[in-house]
């Protein structure tokens, strides 16, 4: 999840990580009731995030420059790794220390949201008029609008033009289609497809286009739908068609095996492109994940980050912070954040010209129409079932079955445990 990957906030998290989520309310709590605990500098307001890649950073403070003259104060970036978000967010709850500004990840907002820790933009006057209802459930927890995105990412198959033509395989749709293709362009040193299933976020951010598209449901992990999709993988790799490495393997390292030609195809992120371009010999192009059946729908995650206010209790500050999301966010600031990050735009009318400038991210959009977020249903209660997940493609892949994997998986999801 690069700088703004949907999953890479999420890599290496570790049990000991979601279980501090234990104690958001209470440091949460705390902040906002006592209010900022530093004296700060009335027209300096910090945004902290997670452009720790040294592009996103530059993007970041142009835009942040930018707004800030527009509003006539200076806004100062604060970046960490993405995993370490959450985390800084609550010691600087505890210290009352919190930034103006947090950029968290859709799928951990919801848990600082829960404790009361984060204001309702539509208080502070954002509005979400141009924004399609997915992103702005997105954005939400309970039908609040916590978190503005700038922009938007899915899930997409990426593939290698040369080799498809050269073994006379069309692009597949369907979940036969990918599994024949993949057999086909598996040859010596090279798998057919590559993924994810790695014991952290991005093997699940990777499993639900498969999970969601055959009618499964995080909610019911020990489902058959669900069952049938982690059976999919298991085929693959008996096939021969998924490298073994696949259960360790981030998206990163995905891209990797594909920009080296070790795999044809991929499943991954518009995260990649920057990469992708940087080797002039590999023509890549991109199609909707294969779906179970002809004609259904591709149903991918959506990922991203989202602006958020925290509750200082210092509510001058807070529409301060209220006017820099609504700058951050703009159709403007959205279009140009998108041309350069090849995410696509939250906004509807910038993403409408984002389609015409990058044609060849034209199916990226498709895939983010029908895209759903991972917190939707469940909200904080997320962590849990990703934890869940986790364990059980680490098991099933490995030799248990889908069905007793994912048993499990629902009992942990359930109790916590």
């Amino acid at each position: 999840m690069t700088a703004h990957s949907p999953a890479a906030a999420h890599r290496g998290r570790s049990r000991r990580t979601v279980a501090s989520f234990a104690a958001v309310s209470v440091l949460v709590a705390g902040a906002a009731l006592t209010g900022c605990g530093q004296q700060r500098d009335a027209d300096v307001y910090t945004v902290m995030n997670s452009s720790t890649d040294e592009s996103y950073h530059r993007w970041d403070a142009e835009a942040m420059a930018r707004c800030g003259k527009q509003l006539g104060i200076t806004i100062e970036q604060q970046s960490v790794p993405a995993a370490q978000v959450m985390t800084k967010a609550l010691r600087m709850a505890s210290s009352k220390s919190l930034p103006d500004i947090v950029q968290f990840d859709a799928s951990e907002m919801p848990t600082f949201a829960e404790a009361g820790g984060l204001v309702d933009l539509r208080t502070l006057g954002l509005s979400t008029r141009d924004i399609p209802e997915g992103i702005v459930n997105f954005g939400s927890y309970k039908g609040t609008y916590y978190g503005a995105a700038r922009s938007v990412n899915t899930l997409a198959l990426f593939y290698n033009k040369d080799l498809l033509d050269q073994a006379g395989v069309e692009v597949p749709t369907t979940w036969d289609e990918l599994r024949a293709a993949a057999e086909k362009l598996t040859q010596g040193n090279r798998y057919g497809l590559a993924l994810s299933a790695g014991g952290a976020e991005d093997g699940v951010f990777q499993f639900t286009p498969f999970m969601w598209s055959n009618g499964g449901d995080e909610t019911d992990l020990d489902s058959p739908q669900v069952v049938q999709a982690l059976d999919y993988w298991k085929a693959l790799l008996a096939d021969g068609s998924l490298s073994k490495s696949t259960v360790n393997w981030t998206q990163a390292d995905v891209n990797d095996q594909f920009m080296a030609g070790n795999a044809a195809m991929m499943i991954n992120g518009p995260w990649q492109v920057e990469t992708l371009n940087t080797k002039k010999s590999l023509h890549w192009e991109i199609a909707q994940i294969p779906v179970p059946k002809a004609g259904g729908d591709s149903v991918g995650p959506l990922g991203g980050a989202v602006l958020t206010v925290p509750n200082t209790g210092d509510e001058r500050r807070e529409k301060m912070a209220g006017k820099i999301v609504a700058c951050l966010s703009s159709q403007r600031e959205q279009l140009t954040y998108a041309l350069n990050s090849w995410m696509v735009p939250a906004n509807s009318k910038a993403a409408a010209v984002w389609r015409q400038r990058v044609p060849e991210l034209d199916a990226l959009a498709d895939q983010v129409a029908a895209a759903r977020s991972r917190t939707a249903k469940l909200g904080a209660g997320w962590s849990s079932v990703s934890l869940a997940l986790q364990s059980a493609f680490q098991s099933a892949l490995t030799g248990q079955s889908s069905e007793a994997a994912l048993k499990r998986a629902q009992q942990r999801a359930t109790s916590g445990n």
